[in-house]
């Protein structure tokens, strides 16, 4: 008895091809679910005395939540909670946005993920003005990432484009 239809060796390439690119991806385009995490985690360490921050988080975030103490301090009473909890918004805020490059970069938005790549770039400026060289490391570490996320979707995109045959003008 003869197996019934085996897909052939070009179509099996083709199909690891695929799920190649959708893994590199899916996985450059979740960078910024974990600079959104991590970021949110350093804030919610802050806020709680905590000292600790991951490397990859965001650096404005951090600045709004000194700014937030800073100011805090000056001030007394219920004036200092409220400036906390507004500083606290703003931060989460903040990761909410690489939240949603994250969502809309699965979604394939390349505007998306080349806001939320620029825009991280721009933050990992920060670190650079202040001369803390790790975190920064850390940011083109993502950016890398993220770079390869979006170098997969342009390609399953090519893979994606329907074969058009060359017209054939009349002569």
């Amino acid at each position: 008895m003869e197996p019934t239809s085996l897909p052939d060796a070009q179509a099996l390439a083709a199909l690891q091809k695929r799920l190649n690119l959708e893994r590199r991806f899916r996985s450059g385009v979740d960078w910024f679910f974990w600079i959104a995490g991590l970021s949110l985690i350093n804030t919610i360490v802050f806020v709680l005395g905590g000292s600790m921050t991951f490397v990859v988080g965001l650096g404005l975030t951090q600045v709004v939540d000194a700014i937030g103490y800073v100011i805090a301090q000056e001030t007394s009473g219920t004036t200092t909670t409220i400036i906390r909890a507004v500083a606290f918004v703003i931060s989460l805020c903040i990761s909410g946005i690489f939240v949603l490059f994250g969502v809309l970069g699965r979604k394939r938005q390349r505007w998306a993920i080349i806001t939320g790549m620029v825009l991280y770039l721009l933050d990992g400026l920060i670190f650079l003005a202040f001369a803390d060289f790790l975190p920064a490391l850390f940011h083109a570490i993502a950016l890398f990432g993220l770079w390869g996320g979006f170098s997969a979707l342009r390609e399953l995109i090519k893979l994606d484009q329907p074969l058009t045959p060359p017209t054939i003008e009349p002569v």
